[in-house]
């Protein structure tokens, strides 16, 4: 009974513990987040620092990140990732992922967030407003245009939405017509599954694997259509997420087990 008792009050110490945590590096990394971009707005480096600062934070949460890069060499070039988004996790794992000379796509409605909306934007990301569709359509435009005149690279979730542990969802086209405009190649962008991964009591919650696939160049227009594709590059993000699963599944077994003994 006792033990029991010792338990509960450790994992209660945990959670308060990692709460405390959490919100102190929120604070802290959002001012000096605000910093960073009012000194230099809108830079092309923004993104990928404060990414960095976020993927770093992954310990607070007590997951450990490996980011695994295509032949262990950096991408070298203007392109579009496209990765697969999970849940609210994805801020603090995937994010160790983003490369320099990156900026992402994101609501409109971000930037109205107290602190982080405006670190958001400042940051140099993209705004879009998704319920507008011809607004939509300029704002993909625009980003192919920044891709080519600034030499940046695009960071897409091209299931448009979470997935909350319902697999990869059927992928929206937005990305795909940026690299076509763009002439730019796609990199699939993939992450181990983390659905009920994260406890919040539990200090040792086990290994997330981010795997940057091969450069996609866009096919020729006789060979396959752009949905064709996509549809295609759905099949190997869905194969690489299903193996990076099955190669940590052992580990994730192994950590629950010894967190209940």
């Amino acid at each position: 009974m006792r033990a029991r008792v010792d338990s509960e009050l450790e994992s209660a110490v945990i959670a308060v513990v990692r709460l405390i945590l959490l919100v102190v590096f929120f604070v802290l990394s959002t001012l000096a987040g605000l910093l960073l971009c009012l000194l230099r707005p809108f830079h092309a480096n923004n993104v990928a620092v404060v990414s960095h600062w976020y993927g770093w934070a992954s310990w607070i949460f007590g997951i450990k990140v490996e980011v695994r890069k295509y032949q262990g060499a950096d991408i070298g070039q203007p392109c579009v990732y496209i990765a697969n988004h999970q849940n609210n996790l994805d801020l603090f794992t995937i994010s160790s992922a983003v490369e320099p000379r990156t900026v992402t796509i994101g609501k409109k409605s971000l930037k109205y967030v107290p602190l982080f909306g405006q670190l958001y934007w400042l940051s140099g990301n993209i705004l879009i407003d998704r319920k507008n569709k011809s607004k939509a359509l300029n704002t993909m435009l625009a980003a192919a245009e920044r891709i080519r005149r600034n030499n940046l690279s695009v960071w897409m979730f091209p299931e448009g939405t979470r997935s909350y542990a319902r697999g990869l969802l059927p992928f929206k086209m937005g990305a795909f017509h940026i690299a076509m405009e763009a002439n730019v190649p796609l990199v699939p962008v993939c992450m181990s599954s983390t659905h009920d991964q994260f406890k919040l009591n539990r200090w040792n919650n086990g290994k997330v694997i981010v795997q940057l696939m091969a450069p996609q160049a866009l096919p020729d227009k006789e060979q396959m259509n752009i949905r064709q594709f996509a549809e295609q590059l759905h099949q190997q993000m869905q194969a690489q997420i299903a193996l990076l699963d099955s190669e940590l599944s052992n580990d994730y077994t192994a950590s629950i087990k010894t967190a209940k003994e």
